[in-house]
């Protein structure tokens, strides 16, 4: 990741943080069990996601370390 890859995938990953913050605090506070699901819903994908720009840093890290290419995220 260039330098602005690398801040653009913060910035998205500091909002699903947010949003899984937000999803859980749905869940917690919600009356019915369709906001409850919503709630959930959203913090699992939240997660998801947030675990796919780790790989997607991670891959791309040995990819350039397969290359011989000194890379500083």
């Amino acid at each position: 990741m260039n330098g602005e890859e690398s801040i653009g995938a913060l910035v998205i990953g500091v909002l699903m943080v947010v949003f899984a913050l937000i999803g859980l605090m749905l869940a917690s506070h919600a009356l019915d069990i369709e906001m409850s699901i919503f709630g959930w819903s959203l913090a699992a994908f939240s997660v998801i996601f947030l675990f796919g720009l780790i790989r997607r840093y991670f891959d791309e890290e040995s990819a350039a370390k397969a290359k011989g290419v000194r890379h500083h995220g």
